[in-house]
């Protein structure tokens, strides 16, 4: 046994002190620094130990210390009754939904279920059926997966960012050659920034591939987000890193293969180790041409001259093939919240009011499975069937329910006419 599961025997050590090591467990990446897991656990961690010390919960809720002890919660002071207090904390934050309270309880039994295997906790406490009494039932619904792109908000969304890209790549079209060199490169962005939305959209809307698996996790260094070097557009194919931690090719049908061609024509990337979708964010490149033209020798004063030849360091860094970042995931979300307003489509849904990335993805799996049944769907979405029949279950409902329906209609015709 090693040296920390020992002196954990006697439970004076602190509950923060297993933190860490539990979090480079749980992360992905070098380090296990990375990874949405990770970053969830360490904020329901922070938030139990906070309720443990009794700095949240009812104003006669003192914490699991006792009173007349200072000091930070140890793993002496838990036991079932611990956690079954925790679990009636959550469920009745009248703020969370019955899905969100198993959800972040889950987080604190899967810390516990470590604990009692690295020595800190002699019995799994968070499990027992005392401790989990209090929570509500789980209806099977994950919080915040349920939206669904339909074939109304696909149409309305992609018609909305054809006609923008067009009269973007149009209006370029019509700045004259000897137009002054600004006023030429304000209509390239304009162009390369409508073309960008209208790939992503595309994208989403018709690949059913996962926004982390397109974009950029900074929480996992290993989604970098796809690259031109990724594409084949003649074969129509996208190699991605896929959820289940390896790359694999994604198909992309015929709608994408137009909008992703324009695009590339617009953006013109230097190599093709550029990110699909690089960077726009002001700021972040600023600090990237500052940085890079420095270590090819310009001195400052020549650095903002090249700055203040171009109306955007985007268009900078393509003309010097300083490579950017791809944007990331929450960048997306905030481009399609921009598009879901500017297309006027009004979204009512419990937790986004607008057309989500994740929409997108199940919005095709609507169709798949319609069009062609549960294990072609599966395939194409890159899940089990069993996984797939389960999230769509209410499809193959409603077709027995059609069935019913004529089955009884027949029946009750046998019988008039009888």
């Amino acid at each position: 046994m090693n040296q920390n599961t020992s002196s954990t025997r006697d439970g004076t050590t602190a509950l923060t002190g297993s933190f860490e090591r539990y979090l480079q467990d749980k992360g992905k990446g070098r380090g296990g620094d990375g990874g949405n897991y990770r970053r969830n656990a360490e904020r329901e961690l922070k938030r139990f130990v906070e309720w443990a010390a009794g700095d949240r919960g009812d104003d006669d809720w003192t914490g699991v210390v006792p009173d007349d002890v200072d000091r930070e919660p140890v793993f002496a002071d838990l036991d079932e009754r611990t956690f079954r207090e925790y679990a009636r904390h959550l469920a009745g934050d009248r703020g969370l939904k019955q899905n969100t309270v198993q959800t972040y309880y889950a987080y604190i039994s899967a810390w516990c279920g470590w604990c009692v295997n690295e020595g800190y906790l002699e019995a799994h406490y968070a499990q027992r059926a005392s401790a989990t009494g209090p929570l509500p039932d789980d209806d099977g619904r994950k919080p915040g997966d349920q939206q669904a792109w339909t074939p109304e908000h696909r149409h309305v969304l992609t018609a909305h960012v054809d006609e923008r890209a067009q009269d973007a790549v149009e209006s370029r079209k019509e700045v004259r050659e000897d137009a002054e060199p600004k006023e030429q490169q304000r209509a390239r962005y304009r162009a390369i920034r409508a073309t960008r939305d209208r790939a992503l959209v595309y994208l989403l809307a018709y690949t059913a591939v996962r926004v982390g698996e397109l974009l950029r996790d900074p929480d996992d260094p290993r989604r970098r987000g796809v690259r031109w070097e990724d594409l084949n557009l003649e074969e129509g194919s996208m190699d991605v890193y896929r959820k289940k931690q390896q790359w694999d090719a994604a198909s992309l049908p015929d709608p994408v293969i137009v909008p992703l061609k324009r695009y590339r024509k617009e953006l013109n990337p230097p190599t093709e180790r550029w990110p699909v979708f690089p960077t726009f964010d002001q700021r972040s490149l600023g600090e990237l041409v500052q940085e890079a033209l420095t270590e090819r020798g310009l001195r400052p004063a020549a650095i903002d001259d090249r700055r203040d030849e171009h109306v955007r360091d985007l268009l900078l860094a393509l003309d010097e093939d300083i490579r950017p970042q791809s944007i990331t995931t929450d960048g997306a979300r905030s481009i399609l919240q921009r598009l879901t307003d500017d297309a006027g489509i009004e979204i009512n849904h419990p937790k986004h009011d607008y057309l989500a990335p994740h929409g997108g993805r199940r919005g095709m799996g609507e169709v798949l499975v319609r069009a062609f049944g549960y294990t072609v769907a599966a395939r194409y979405l890159d899940n089990s069937e069993e996984m797939v029949r389960e999230r769509y279950s209410h499809i193959e409902a409603g077709e027995l329910g059609d069935v019913a329906t004529e089955a009884l209609d027949e029946i009750d015709g046998d019988a008039t006419q009888s």
